[in-house]
């Protein structure tokens, strides 16, 4: 145990996590020069497309005799729930900082999780080679933020390779070895899992105390599921035997469930003794408080099952991913999914299409409500705009307010507050990093950093501004509900709650957007926006006209005129059927979202 270090890389998004972990891997041999590429860690194809690390990665690495455990993580604050369960299977924190860019919102958002664990802080700054690296004034924002000396900061390099040498040996000075009772009954924490095709259920485990070997029976303390420990081992980054897994140590389990319910992070895995001696489980993490909700439904009714056992298996690979089944007059059978933010959300659905190879509609993304009805004692919450009763019943409708931290240039001070304050944002106060570095402290309804906020944010300041926001509460609002009609037929899946003196606004742009993304059709389409039987915006899509004279080479203007006068009967009729069907491509409800 004295020769383990398990420590977490911890940063905003883009500040070169996962270049720094290979440059590690490569300094530690961990992997073979021809197999080793660029975000080894990264495993997803997504997470290489996107520059952005998803999931976290641990991996062992052998160094002057030490065995470190690395385990990488997210920079978003829409993945902040796998760098929380990283911080717990751990004793210290590498807080990397970009040289170019300074403190940014989620590193401080990291780093306060990082200190509610009590762990050992390591300041990096990151990117020292570039050329607009500005060391000395980062280092001070960094002996600021912790109060550490100057000389305890190491700077480096995660393109070329400098400085990762210190970084491994301040690890092994700085962060204490694993406690723990090698003696003990075994208690190893589930940090993550993974379904694997072949071994079925892996389980990703910190031992915190006593020891496992392959073959042992083991027993989980939540589920009370037993089984037996099919093979353990580490991460080099894949899966390696080693047969067995000593206190302190971080590996896999490939635990030998069937069903992926039966393994669920946070849970503590023992030994199944035949005696039944009790062992008091670890204390594990708290339930992810989903931001977003969004309705996930299959374009094909038959591939129902598909989509549960597809969500199934992704939920025990993104614990923060909440899901119950959910019914649906125009859409069918589906599920009614929580996210902690609209990224969680796209990866999610992304994830989906590749890996189970399902079409799916996606419903418009709302927050979660909560109702005190007329007459009745109890709250009831809603996830979904279909839930909300009628607003004769309703006595108050509450929404969730979060705490939203920006990090920006002085220079877009006013642009900013202005855009954060037309979100409805309630301004506290303002903090300084350095004098031209301040933090905006805001209450802000959720629902506002719903829609293009971020993007918005992005604009006005050039880019140069960084968010984080935490759930505080609920608060009254008054919103309504409402429907969108196309081809005079409700659309359940476009229906929302908003707010009662911006619902002209935008139920406008909401029909013009359908206006131009949805496909003509040999019929006139309607577009209406409606609250109660109240049309408050309206568009037309006219009717595709087929050019049937076009086979016509010649002859007398009659036969031309027989035919046009053919389709104007036909057209009649599609008229008097009073409406045909319109199906609504899937990217219409981002179009949605990024343009309302």
């Amino acid at each position: 145990m004295e020769k383990i270090r398990n420590f977490c890389i911890i940063a905003h998004i883009d500040h070169g996590k996962s270049t720094l972990a290979d440059r590690m891997i490569e300094k530690t041999g961990t992997v073979d020069a021809r197999k080793m590429k660029n975000q080894i860690l990264d495993k997803m194809d997504l997470e290489r497309e996107r520059g952005i690390t998803i999931k976290l990665a641990p991996v062992t690495m052998e160094y002057q005799g030490y065995q470190l455990n690395l385990i990488d993580t997210p920079g978003h604050v829409d993945f902040n729930y796998e760098v929380s369960r990283s911080l717990a299977a751990v004793e210290g924190a590498v807080l990397l900082v970009d040289a170019t860019q300074g403190i940014q919102a989620q590193t401080l958002a990291n780093l306060y999780l990082a200190m509610e664990q009590d762990l050992v802080i390591i300041p990096v700054i990151n990117k020292i080679d570039l050329p607009a690296a500005d060391v000395p004034k980062v280092s001070a924002e960094i002996i600021k933020l912790l109060g550490c000396a100057e000389s305890d900061i190491v700077l480096a390099s995660g393109k070329t390779g400098v400085g990762v040498e210190d970084i491994l040996n301040q690890v092994i000075k700085s962060i204490p070895a694993p406690s723990g009772n090698p003696s003990a009954p075994l208690r190893a924490l589930i940090f993550d899992s993974n379904y694997d095709e072949y071994k079925g259920v892996v389980a990703y485990v910190r031992i915190v105390d006593g020891s496992l070997a392959k073959n042992n029976k083991i027993k989980l303390i939540a589920t009370e599921a037993k089984s037996e420990a099919l093979d353990v081992g580490i991460f080099c980054p894949d899966y390696h035997s080693t047969g067995a897994l000593a206190c302190g140590q971080i590996g896999y389990i490939i635990t030998g469930f069937k069903t992926v319910s039966d393994c669920r992070v946070g849970d503590t895995v023992t030994l199944a003794k035949e005696d039944g001696g009790l062992v008091e489980a670890l204390k594990g993490y708290a339930e992810a408080k989903p931001m977003v909700y969004a309705g996930i439904f299959p374009t094909e009714g038959n591939n129902y099952a598909v989509l549960r056992e597809a969500i199934e298996k992704l939920k025990l690979n993104d614990a923060a991913l909440i899901y119950e089944p959910e019914q649906s007059q125009a859409l069918g059978l589906g599920f009614r999914c929580g996210f902690l933010g609209l990224l969680h959300l796209e990866i999610f659905q992304e994830r989906l299409r590749r890996e189970h190879n399902l079409e799916l509609i996606v419903t418009v993304p709302s927050v979660a409500y909560r109702l005190q009805i007329k007459g009745r004692s109890s709250v009831s919450t809603i996830s979904s705009p279909q839930q909300l009763p009628d607003q004769s019943q309703i006595e108050l409708i509450e929404e969730p307010w979060v705490s939203l931290d920006v990090i920006l240039p002085k220079e877009y001070l006013g642009a900013v507050m202005s855009l954060v304050q037309a979100k409805r944002g309630i301004y506290k106060n303002t903090e300084y990093i350095d004098p031209s570095r301040p933090i905006l402290h805001y209450d802000l309804p959720m629902a506002a950093v719903l829609t293009d906020f971020y993007d918005k944010l992005k604009s006005v300041s050039s880019g140069y501004a960084s968010i984080n926001y935490d759930f505080i509460g609920y608060r009254s609002a008054d919103v309504v509900k409402m429907d969108i009609w196309v081809a005079e037929e409700i659309v359940e899946s476009l229906s929302m709650i908003i707010y009662r003196d911006d619902a002209f606004t935008r139920g406008k742009a909401i029909v013009e957007t359908l206006k131009d993304s949805l496909p003509k059709q040999m019929f006139v389409i309607k577009l209406q926006a409606m609250i109660g039987g109240k049309i408050i915006a309206g568009e037309r899509i006219s009717a595709m006209r087929k050019d049937v004279t076009a086979k016509l080479y010649g002859g007398d203007v009659s036969r031309k005129n027989k035919l046009l006068d053919k389709q104007k009967k036909g057209k009649k009729k599609m008229m008097a059927a009073g409406k045909g069907k319109v199906n609504i491509p899937s990217d219409t409800f981002v179009k949605l979202l990024k343009n309302t």
